[in-house]
């Protein structure tokens, strides 16, 4: 008998018992002689191994969502109304093939079990269809009514949120705050631009929502927080109007730093007719007489109209072309051009009339001077004293401001110092060097002026002035007078200027000036000459002369005289201050710096923004990286987007509350903001920062040593702050 301890016999019955279950496992009759069953299948091991059942479930949610509802009320409205659907207008706004979308899922589906009668096969274990039919099916899929995502502009890599108004008028859904919310975040985080295609409330409440969700609430502002933060940080934000701009939808497309409104289907207001009927009683209000494009264009809410929707993407395209992608990290893109910046203009010689009542074009001056065709502008039909717009100067992006003598003689009035404040607030966030072409008489005056806030909007744009920091250079074509001419031109030290032989300046025009300055000779004249006409009349009757041949009396004659007298002391004054006034004189006292031929301004100009964008702006852009200059654009934004969301719940009601689309939709809102942060930023200065990641580079000594804050040093003309009074005189730096 073999050893039980020799190693080898151990062995063998080791490889025994595996035979034995190797056997078993097989199907096999085991020692006993008995079949072994099979192990209990579970559902997992009869689902496709390469997850195409999921894949096929948002395949076809894909689908619904991207194929056009024609059947449903809410879409048959928008098309009824001249609209493009949601996603007709995000394949014409993108290049061909770039969307991308986020949330392409989102919404409400109906899912319907397909359990059937219970089956078992031979061995009663539940067969592959019973487990198939434990799985849901889709039966119907409402999408979240905002298409948001990734897309290219003219090759520019950009964020989106557009709203579906055939889907509760564009009111808040389960999802939809949510999405927009998590875009204007990616935009923030990964420094993208945004555009924001508005077309219904944007996400606002809706008192169906109450019912819904069966509680009210305290409206919330979870998105407008962000948005700050990211327009403050110079990431380009743009809106367009393409209907109903409701509440929330009209607060965000009015914060953004550039807004377009199509001319024949969009409209903006607080709160809707019913709303407005129920709040003021006026009834029976169209969505146009109620705030029509035509409105919103001429008072500022709006910068630009488009004739439709596809000339508002055009614009959409053009503004992002002159902006960088954000403007705390990097300068505005650098077109090739093949206009020379040697350009000479020598229509620009005759273009001032020599008679000073006479107007011109600035068009054609901007015209004649940026690169040809570039000049785009911006709130054409509001604030008309003056012109502000976007252009290149040798394919480099500049912000352009020129007062027009062609409304109100040129003169600032509130709506133009909101128009230009907003405009500096734009470049300096942008990073855009500010050409400006000046032709200022002062602020507006009268009883108009001084009912609609002139001063007060006046001394906004001052602070605008001299608080903004991105270069400017200012080409002085007339007149430049009072505060207004200060402001406009002695914001930069050291300023970077030149002037016109055209150029006519001072403290007060003449006309006015002179009564003003001489008031008591003018007024001691024509007293002294009335006085003498009178007493050679009186005379000449004593002698009994005939006085009176020509049918005047005593009084009669001393008051010509008198008038005559004025007249003739006004008139030797005027020419004696129109010759002092030689611009010639002026640049003798160095008072101006330079007056140039108006022909040689283009190649002048060009000059100076190829050295602003060597030297100036990648400095500026490392102080704004390290924290130690602030541009704000968004704080008065802010402040409208409030006060027009918080009146507009329960807005536009009949906008199709019976579309059984919008029955179906859920609403949930995210908490409000703790605080709010674009208020607290500008307490102190090391608040302001606003919110981008840290720099991944470390700045070189250099730099850091030329940041170094010392509060004794000199302004300069990039970055200065100046606190000095405006005026001819200046305080030493």
């Amino acid at each position: 008998m073999a050893n039980d301890d020799d190693p080898s016999n151990k062995a063998q019955v080791r490889l025994d018992q595996i035979s034995s279950h190797l056997k078993d496992g097989s199907g096999e009759s085991n020692a006993s002689g008995s079949r072994r069953k099979s192990r209990r299948k579970g559902p997992d091991d009869t689902l496709p191994a390469d997850y195409s059942d999921i894949l096929a479930q948002l395949s076809r949610l894909r689908t619904i969502a991207a194929t056009p509802p024609t059947q449903t009320r809410g879409y048959q409205r928008q098309k009824k109304a001249g609209k493009l659907w949601v996603r007709e207008r995000v394949h014409q706004l993108l290049d061909t093939g770039s969307f991308q979308e986020v949330g392409s899922v989102t919404g409400n589906v109906d899912w319907r079990s397909k359990l059937p009668l219970a089956s078992s096969n031979e061995d009663g274990e539940p067969s592959k269809e019973e487990w198939d039919g434990i799985s849901e099916e889709i039966a119907g899929f409402v999408p979240s009514n905002s298409v948001q995502g990734f897309g290219k502009l003219r090759g520019r890599r950009i964020v989106f949120t557009a709203d579906d108004y055939s889907i509760r008028a564009g009111h808040a859904d389960g999802a939809m705050m949510s999405k927009t919310i998590y875009m204007e975040n990616l935009s923030l985080s990964l420094r993208i631009p945004m555009i924001k295609l508005v077309d219904g409330s944007s996400g606002g409440g809706s008192v169906t929502t109450i019912a819904t969700q069966g509680f009210s609430y305290i409206p919330p502002l979870p998105s407008i927080d962000v948005a700050v933060k990211a327009i403050n940080a110079g990431i380009p934000n743009l809106g367009a109007v393409l209907g109903p701009a409701i509440g929330l939808g009209a607060a965000r497309v009015t914060m953004c730093h550039f807004s377009v409104m199509t001319a024949t289907v969009s409209s903006l207001f607080n709160a809707g007719p019913a709303v407005v009927a129920g709040a003021t009683f006026e009834e029976g209000l169209t969505l146009k007489e109620l705030g029509g494009p035509d409105m919103h264009a001429r008072n500022g809410t709006i910068d630009n109209l488009a004739a439709d929707e596809k000339g508002a993407f055009e614009q959409l395209r053009t503004v992002l072309s002159y902006l960088p992608n954000c403007g705390s990290t990097a300068v505005p893109p650098i077109f090739p051009v093949t206009d020379p910046a040697s350009r000479q203009e020598t229509k620009l010689r005759s273009i001032i009339p020599r008679r000073k009542a006479r107007t011109y074009s600035p068009h054609a001056i901007i015209a004649a001077v940026a690169d040809k065709g570039s000049f785009f502008e911006i709130g054409a039909l509001w604030g008309n004293t003056v012109i502000v717009g976007l252009a290149r100067l040798a394919g480099k992006p500049i912000g352009i401001a020129a007062n027009s003598p062609n409304a109100n003689s040129g003169a600032l009035d509130a709506a133009g110092s909101q128009k230009l404040s907003r405009h500096i607030k734009f470049c300096d966030v942008f990073n855009l060097p500010l050409l400006q072409f000046v032709d200022v008489p002062g602020y507006a005056v009268g009883t108009v002026a001084e009912r609609s806030a002139t001063m007060r909007h006046g001394v906004a744009l001052a602070m605008a002035y001299y608080t903004s920091t991105m270069p400017v250079f200012s080409v002085v074509v007339r007149r430049v007078y009072g505060v207004a001419g200060g402001v406009m031109l002695d914001c930069r030290e050291p300023r970077m200027r030149v002037a016109w032989p055209s150029g006519d300046w001072g403290s007060l025009p003449l006309d006015g000036g002179i009564e003003v300055g001489h008031s008591a000779e003018l007024q001691e004249a024509a007293t002294r000459a009335a006085k003498q006409a009178r007493t050679e009349a009186e005379a000449a009757e004593e002698a009994g002369a005939d006085a009176f041949a020509d049918g005047k009396n005593i009084d009669e004659r001393a008051k010509e005289a008198g008038e005559n007298a004025r007249k003739e002391l006004y008139e030797k004054l005027r020419k004696d201050y129109t010759r002092l006034m030689n611009p010639v004189r002026t640049a003798n006292a160095f008072g101006v710096e330079e007056i140039i031929d108006p022909a040689v301004t283009r190649p002048v100009v060009c000059q100076w923004v190829d050295h602003v964008y060597e030297e100036l702006l990648p400095v500026r852009v490392q102080e704004r990286i390290a924290g130690k200059i602030h541009p704000q654009f968004a704080y008065e934004a802010v402040e409208m987007a409030r006060s027009i969301t918080r009146s507009s719940q329960g807005e536009i009601e009949e906008s199709g509350g019976d579309d059984p689309w919008q029955q179906s939709q859920t609403s949930t809102s995210s908490p409000c903001p703790a605080a709010d942060r674009a208020k607290c930023s500008t307490a102190h200065p090391l608040r302001q920062y606003q919110g981008l990641p840290p720099p991944t580079k470390s700045l070189p000594q250099d730099i850091t040593n030329a940041m170094t804050v010392d509060t004794g040093t000199s302004r300069n003309a990039v970055h200065g702050f100046h606190s000095s009074q405006c005026g001819p005189k200046r305080r030493s730096s």
